[in-house]
């Protein structure tokens, strides 16, 4: 085992012997070799250097998918930095949060954003801009291209932060996720274990990078087992039917599999030399798990991760692949069902709050001790805040959260946040904002208004006036209107009730 614990020393020792072996190819059929792979991020650690980033120095990313932007990662990480992506979604209004908590050296920007994003780094002091475009423009390459191919991983403890990811809550505002080198690593290897990669597979990675799934579950993973990928720069289906004779393993959300189980070129004979597919991000529904098993003959891995904690739990690569459950706890995690106030363990088929523990497990949010010190046990349980059982057999199944979190298309959005914008369009009284059940996304984020006493306000408004305001995913896909929201004998508004009462809007 290296002395050195940065993650991508530890990910180096599962490379190929011969650099020519293939790491990368594209759609297009471009190959990018393992050497090519050392080059290219040991120029951008180069670069990153010269801009000035030191070790435990913040990266803040917020680019499209490409090449480029993932050697920046492994860039970033060489050089002992934190890497911290930015859902390409977010508005400059959302960045301005990120960035003044974060406090990076460098904000990387896609061009066409620089003018904007500049006002914003000068307002939250970031002393660095520059851009990365996915069509390998931008004023970051002036830097790489003159950078050196030659570069020592600086030397990092398995404490020491290599990624923040911001995640959400459903009150209060976002958190930053303190993710070591040895989260990352050791989630990596258990997955390699878990899910049987070898350096014979290749993966089909449509997912994006700002997120821990398509960043660090695919792409650790791959490099762990030195294996390869097919990268493709966002998920469109008809190409991924085209290109998965070329794969062998699949890595997707449930919308990637909704939306394939649409196209009639899916078909058993296209899949049957795939070894697995996975899905997670989002709850992945019975009907798809079953639909997907019958029309293909593959039955998908569902697993259970969190920003906080990576991967958690997989349904078993040998046995039964349940539909509705997340299986088992990965290699060396482990996973409880608790009592939420008394944290007291409760016996098998008594639904809880899940409680892991591992070396998977954040080092806590970023600059909020208290917060952090609230979320785990005194053993070092962290509480997850999802409502879990554990059934005879061993698997967990999800049953809801303790909050009121939504997960649409597999990203975080909290109810607060989107119900104090549509509060604030004139006319609104106030709202309420829910999940509701979607065969697409998993959850559609849906509000429910009621209008000031006198005035008039239609759905179009209030979408129009929230556009520039919110991500586009954390934006309702519906908007309904009720005289009064409805509430208990406490005056807390009853979502549930909600819940219950529109549950089939997108299902029908």
């Amino acid at each position: 085992m290296p002395k050195n614990k940065n993650l991508f020393t530890l990910l180096r020792a599962g490379f190929p012997e011969d650099g020519n072996t293939e790491f990368i190819r594209t759609g297009a059929g471009a190959v990018f070799s393992y050497q090519d792979m050392l080059d290219a991020s040991a120029r951008y650690a180069n670069a990153l250097a010269g801009l000035g980033v030191g070790p435990g120095d913040r990266v803040a990313v917020q680019v499209e998918k490409s090449l480029d932007a993932l050697m920046l990662y492994l860039g970033a990480i060489r050089a002992g930095a934190v890497f911290l992506p930015l859902n390409t979604a977010y508005t400059a209004a959302e960045l301005t949060y990120f960035l003044g908590d974060a406090e990076p050296a460098l904000l990387v920007c896609r061009p066409k954003d620089i003018d904007a994003l500049r006002l914003v780094a000068e307002e939250t002091s970031v002393p660095r801009v520059a851009t990365l475009g996915g069509d390998g423009t931008g004023s970051l390459l002036s830097h790489v291209e003159t950078s050196g191919a030659a570069f020592d991983d600086v030397e990092r403890a398995a404490d020491d932060l290599a990624a923040i990811l911001y995640t959400s809550g459903t009150t209060g505002r976002s958190k930053g996720a303190m993710l070591t080198h040895r989260n990352l690593s050791s989630n990596a290897k258990a997955l390699v274990e878990a899910w049987r990669f070898t350096a014979a597979d290749r993966l089909l990675h449509a997912l994006p990078i700002f997120h821990t799934h398509g960043l660090f579950t695919a792409t650790n993973t791959i490099l762990m087992a030195g294996a390869s990928m097919i990268f493709l720069p966002r998920f469109d289906a008809e190409e991924v039917i085209a290109l998965l004779p070329q794969a062998n393993s699949m890595m997707g959300v449930p919308t990637f599999y909704f939306r394939l189980l649409r196209s009639p070129g899916l078909t058993r004979e296209l899949v049957a030399h795939m070894r697995v597919f996975t899905s997670g991000s989002a709850p992945l529904s019975p009907e798809v798990h079953t639909e997907f098993e019958q029309r293909t003959g593959h039955a998908i891995i569902e697993r259970y991760g969190m920003t906080e904690t990576g991967m958690n739990t997989s349904n078993p690569y040998d046995g039964a692949r349940r539909a509705g459950t997340v299986g088992f706890p990965l290699p060396g995690i482990e996973i409880r069902i608790a009592d939420l106030e008394s944290g007291k363990k409760l016996p098998v088929g008594e639904v809880g709050v899940i409680e892991i523990r591992g070396p998977n497990i954040f080092k806590g949010y970023w600059r909020m001790p208290d917060k952090t010190a609230e979320e785990f046990r005194d053993d070092g349980f962290f509480i997850s805040g999802d409502l879990g059982v554990i059934d005879d057999q061993g698997y967990l199944c999800i049953v809801g959260r303790d909050k009121d979190l939504i997960i649409s298309g597999g990203f975080n959005v909290y109810p607060a946040e989107v119900e104090a914008a549509i509060d604030a369009v004139p006319g609104v009284a106030e709202s309420a904002v829910i999940g509701l059940p979607h065969p697409d996304f998993g959850e559609g984020v849906t509000a429910v208004v009621a209008q000031e006493r006198g005035e008039s306000v239609d759905e179009q408004t209030i979408l129009d006036r929230i556009t520039n305001e919110l991500a586009k995913f954390k934006q309702p896909k519906r908007v309904f209107f009720v005289d009064m929201l409805p509430r208990n004998a406490m005056g807390k508004i009853q979502k549930k009730e909600l819940r219950e009462s529109y549950k089939d809007t997108y299902m029908a």
